[in-house]
């Protein structure tokens, strides 16, 4: 008997639990008709929460079972005409009155957070004013004495703005508000002016490092903001050097490990590295998404994706695992013109250049004489080969494309639609993933040892960093 007490004591418990952490948001305006949206911000987006019709005396009511995500959450009503803004913390049992005539007046009752948020729009609003006005003077002075005054007045009030910011920060560190303003704190530049190049790179480190104070990756309310993706993405494309790829992976690792217990946060922060990592716009940058891979979505830590979304990531994976800056190639063995087996590691050259094309593509029979010259003037000298892979099984054309350029001084190689399927039978990669081949033509450039030096290039970028690379040998 005492067990079966407990047993439903413990139910009722969980059930008070659920129905505490439900939200409730009732919404009146003077909108009499239609559907009412709640949305949350996400970046420069806002996505659909919920929905509610708009029912007689224009109420509408939204609620749920779970609490919401803390954020900033907007009401779209009236044919997504008119949209009010508020904050959501851990009250959520609110009530929101609109009039679309004057929608600065909205009455948001059930939430502290958003007392807070009110009181600073209309302090804002209030000196914003006076400090637009200032601005405006300024512009328009005709006389030094004016604009010293006028700017004198403008650094007053937007003093006045900045320390009721802070005092907030100070007064309320855990609220909503606080978060953020601190979301939209921009990093310190050091004053100090860089005449040397230590110079420059200390105010880089220090601007780098002051550049998330005051955020917390350990907060979920931060993602549903417009602020943090902007800082977000302006951190990883421009504040991080993109040439250090060791860098930004330790970096990512080290912002993951700190969401770790946010669960909004992790997910967010692993899909938007994932997104931009899958197709790097700088070279090399995809052993960074390589190793989100092997280390996250491999292990099972992102549940959230479904099957088709973790094939595409996978696939993606496996093309670029084996072509990365700085391993060796994959030796392959094909046909050459005389239908002798050739393989990529047989060629004996200080570089070589791996060319995947086909005399189909136009894009190809415009690039290949233009390859074809710049060899013969400058790369043959330097000891490069060409090892030039036949990407379709267009035999005829291709040996006839050949001899119409005079390009046979290059190796040429071809694979057989047998030699393909007996790959495929066995389980071995092909060519295509091994050397990530989704279009023509596609060149990598292969030191002495059949190292990756670099890849996806144009045969411009390639003559550009052999002859780096020649003036670094001269130099040394």
């Amino acid at each position: 008997m005492q067990q079966q007490l407990s047993t439903f004591a413990l139910a009722a418990l969980c059930c008070i639990t659920l129905q505490s952490k439900a939200y409730q948001i009732q919404f009146k305006s003077n909108v009499a008709s239609g559907t009412a949206y709640l949305t949350y911000y996400m970046g420069k987006n806002l996505n659909i929460q919920d929905s509610a019709v708009i029912l007689k005396g224009g109420i509408a009511s939204f609620a749920g079972k779970a609490q919401l995500p803390g954020g900033i959450y907007a009401i779209v009503f009236g044919n997504k005409k008119y949209s009010i803004d508020f904050l959501l913390g851990s009250s959520q049992n609110l009530f929101i009155q609109a009039d679309t005539a004057n929608l600065l007046q909205t009455e948001i009752t059930g939430s502290k957070d958003n007392d807070i948020f009110k009181d600073y729009q209309r302090f804002v609003a209030q000196n914003g004013r006076l400090l637009m006005s200032e601005k405006k003077a300024f512009n328009e002075s005709t006389n030094r004495a004016d604009s010293l005054l006028h700017e004198k007045n403008y650094n007053k009030y937007n003093d006045i703005i900045n320390q009721y910011r802070l005092d907030i920060i100070t007064k309320s560190p855990t609220s909503l508000m606080a978060v953020l303003l601190q979301a939209m704190r921009e990093p310190q530049v050091p004053a100090a002016i860089p005449l040397t190049r230590e110079d420059s790179l200390r105010n880089y480190y220090a601007y780098k490092k002051s550049y998330w104070d005051g955020i917390s990756f350990a907060d979920d309310r931060v993602v549903r903001t417009p602020f943090f993706i902007p800082k977000l993405e302006r951190y990883y494309r421009e504040v991080m050097d993109q040439s250090q790829v060791d860098t930004l992976i330790s970096d990512i690792d080290y912002k993951l490990l700190l969401a770790r217990t946010a669960p909004e946060m992790y997910k967010y922060l692993l899909n938007w590295f994932t997104d931009e990592y899958i197709n790097p716009k700088y070279m090399g940058q995809d052993a960074v998404f390589v190793h989100l891979f092997e280390k996250y979505h491999s292990k099972g830590l992102t549940p959230w994706l479904n099957e088709q979304q973790m094939e595409i990531i996978s696939r993606r994976a496996y093309m670029q695992m084996a072509n990365l800056i700085g391993v060796k190639a994959a030796d392959i063995t094909m046909l050459n013109t005389a239908e002798k087996p050739t393989s990529l590691y047989s060629v004996d050259a200080n570089y070589t250049l791996l060319l995947f094309w086909d005399p189909t593509c136009g894009h190809c029979k415009q690039e290949l004489p233009k390859i074809d010259s710049i060899y013969r003037a400058s790369w043959k000298q330097k000891g490069v080969k060409i090892f030039a892979v036949l990407n379709e099984n267009v035999k005829d054309q291709w040996l006839q494309y050949i001899k119409d350029q005079n390009i046979s001084d290059w190796i040429h190689v071809y694979q057989t639609k047998d030699m393909a399927a007996a790959e495929t039978t066995s389980g071995k990669a092909g060519y295509r993933q091994l050397f990530d081949v989704t279009m023509t033509p596609t060149l990598l450039l292969l030191d002495k040892e059949k190292r990756i030096v670099a890849k996806k290039l144009t045969w411009e970028q390639v003559n550009q960093l052999l002859l780096v690379k020649e003036n670094n040998k001269s130099a040394n």
